[in-house]
């Protein structure tokens, strides 16, 4: 049996605490419960918009979602992805196939108000109905 050479072993050393040393800190993502959703008309300024769906262009209306953001973390979470069903009157999905509507830049420790713009299709009647709403961030920013 032949045993390595002691500059194999050093090097393995070397690297085995290089790899450790350098390595970046574990970004852990942090679940975010969302609620108190509710929605309003978006203020004229913002208010026009149009949704596209088949390559066909449509009149949209624009709504605000608001609720509150609860982080049970004692960090600042950051860039925080929104997920949620959104209904219209008659339970139709207002956007089908897709349940991220947004993000949130940063959400501090505790309790903290989000708000989250969205368009629907004029043909959609309100009211809106929220559901399984909920936002995943990182402990450290990550989108620059």
């Amino acid at each position: 049996m032949r045993i390595p050479s002691l500059t194999v072993i050093f090097l393995s050393c070397v690297i085995g605490i290089l790899s450790w040393v350098l390595t970046p800190p574990a970004i852990a993502l942090t679940q975010i419960k969302l609620s108190n959703l509710s929605y309003k008309e978006c203020p004229p300024e913002l208010a026009q918009g149009a949704v596209t769906s088949g390559g066909t262009t449509m009149a949209a209306n624009c709504f605000i979602v608001t609720g509150k953001a609860a982080n049970a973390t004692n960090k600042t979470v950051y860039d925080a992805d929104i997920f949620g069903r959104i209904y219209d009157a008659n339970n139709n999905s207002i956007m089908e196939n897709r349940t991220r509507l947004g993000s949130i830049d940063e959400i501090p420790p505790g309790s903290s108000d989000f708000e989250l713009r969205i368009s629907v299709p004029v043909n959609q009647p309100t009211p809106l109905k929220l559901k399984q709403f909920k936002a995943a961030g990182f402990s450290a920013q990550v989108r620059r």
